[in-house]
């Protein structure tokens, strides 16, 4: 008879989110338990909370060890907002100046 039971192998013996295990059968036939890492989210964007395509989804620590060039996307706000949004702020910012443009010619009509 083979005895399914298994032990933590670390200090924290509670399940929680961050000790979250699966049971691996060892070449020699013994189930030992597998820690399993925490899933990933992807990152957002920082306006419409899309997820942004071209950056990797890996965790905070392997984040910090990737290169910049990996972790952004070749554009203004790459990397932080997704390029829906890039475009709108753009024309946004385009028509503003034409409105000052637009209320300053109105202004030099009026005077004469």
């Amino acid at each position: 008879m083979v005895l399914n039971r298994v032990t933590y192998r670390r200090r924290l013996s509670y399940n929680t989110k961050s000790n979250k295990v699966r049971l691996n059968k060892t070449p020699g036939g013994k189930l030992v338990i597998m820690y399993a890492k925490k899933k990933t989210g992807m990152t957002k964007c920082g306006d419409c909370k899309r997820d942004l395509r071209g950056v990797p989804a890996v965790r905070p620590t392997k984040l910090a060890g990737l290169s910049r060039r990996v972790k952004s996307v070749s554009r203004a706000y790459g990397g932080t907002k997704c390029s829906g949004c890039v475009r709108s702020r753009i024309i946004r910012a385009f028509l503003i100046e034409e409105q000052k443009v637009v209320a300053r010619v109105l202004k030099a009509q009026a005077k004469k």
